[in-house]
């Protein structure tokens, strides 16, 4: 093993403490499933929204690191497959304050019915599975 020599770290400060939850967006939240307070799946994270300084701006030292606004999730099987960015409009927010816990999912502490991001599921719901016979009930 080599030696650090000629390196005097005794004058290094220590690093700094995060406060709080700190997440790896890729590894902790992208393309994890959102599930509501009863346990019913509302979509998948497909990117985040940060406070803080614009992006390819240059960061002010002292600066307070960037904190997550909002889960965004919306089309963007497109952009993936074509490459490119969906317009910020098409994407539906899910505001971080919401969010009761990260794990291998993610989950929200209220109802699905209550978040723009189940709309999809719910119009499903309503005007084509409704449609079927039976498929307004669970099965008997």
């Amino acid at each position: 093993m080599a030696k650090n020599r000629g390196l005097d770290t005794s004058r290094l400060k220590p690093p700094p403490v995060p406060a709080g939850l700190v997440l790896d967006a890729q590894l902790h939240l992208l393309d994890r499933q959102v599930l509501d307070v009863d346990d019913v799946p509302v979509t998948t994270v497909d990117d985040i929204e940060l406070s803080g300084p614009e992006p390819d701006q240059p960061i002010p030292p002292g600066t307070d690191p960037p904190l997550i606004t909002a889960l965004l999730t919306g089309p963007v099987l497109g952009t993936r497959i074509f490459g490119g960015r969906p317009p910020s409009s098409r994407l539906i927010r899910i505001p971080w304050d919401v969010v009761s816990g990260v794990g291998t999912v993610i989950s929200v502490g209220v109802r699905s019915d209550s978040l723009d991001a189940s709309w999809v599921e719910r119009w499903l719901r309503n005007h084509v599975i409704g449609r079927i016979p039976g498929g307004r009930h669970d099965p008997d």
